[in-house]
């Protein structure tokens, strides 16, 4: 049977690069869609810090995504500079068409090869491996920058809350987020029925005994 997933994702993070290179152990019957979306608009939406805004957190990532690329035997060097604004790539994807092998190419540029991620010079250069000639059009386009709003709007409706994030259209547990769950999405992909085991659902039945007010001390 035929499947089909919107994957949301931002360059900003290194996870999709690396959820990428599992790709390969995705069933043949699933159809990818790659849908860019701003990644702080997301954590905005949702009160969430990204771990570049957490130092401690920012660096065991920076430790956790090298180490995973190395046991992935994936090339890994990372942007001179993090966080990055990332609307230029994201606009240039939604202008490429968003393919796989267009979001491939610019996480290689970035997090593969460590190029700067929104410098004149390295855009240009990522504009020549893509065959775009001007790239400022292709970036300062309408209809991408409209699309790219799109897409994150559509993306908090459906309730992503980060990247990655595959969504499965018409699936009854439609929400993967995370390199770390790919799996679990492929476990299900194989076994719709996977989560509808009671134990399965504490989540959701089980109440709340207390819940912290924002900003609460700790004592």
């Amino acid at each position: 049977m035929t499947q089909n997933a919107d994957w949301y994702f931002d360059y900003l993070s290194p996870y999709p690069y690396l959820q990428l290179a599992r790709f390969k152990d995705l069933p043949d019957s699933l159809t990818v869609t790659p849908r860019p979306v701003l990644f702080a608009a997301l954590l905005n939406h949702w009160g969430h810090k990204g771990p570049a805004e957490i130092p401690f957190k920012a660096r065991q990532t920076y430790y956790y995504t090298h180490w995973l690329a190395q046991k992935r035997e994936l090339a890994f060097v990372g942007p001179p500079r993090h966080p990055f604004n990332p609307l230029p790539l994201l606009r240039l994807t939604i202008a490429l068409g968003a393919t796989v092998e267009v979001v491939r190419t610019i996480y290689a540029h970035v997090w593969g090869d460590g190029q700067d991620a929104q410098s004149a010079e390295s855009l240009v250069a990522l504009g020549d491996k893509l065959g775009v000639a001007d790239i400022d059009a292709a970036i300062h386009s309408a209809d991408a920058k409209a699309k790219l709003r799109a897409n994150t709007d559509e993306a908090i409706v459906r309730g992503v809350f980060g990247v990655p994030t595959f969504y499965l259209i018409g699936a009854k547990s439609p929400l993967f987020w995370g390199d770390d769950v790919t799996d679990m999405l492929i476990d299900y992909l194989r076994d719709p029925d996977l989560f509808d085991r009671a134990d399965a659902h504490m989540a959701t039945v089980t109440p709340a005994a207390q819940r912290r007010p924002p900003g609460a001390p700790h004592t």
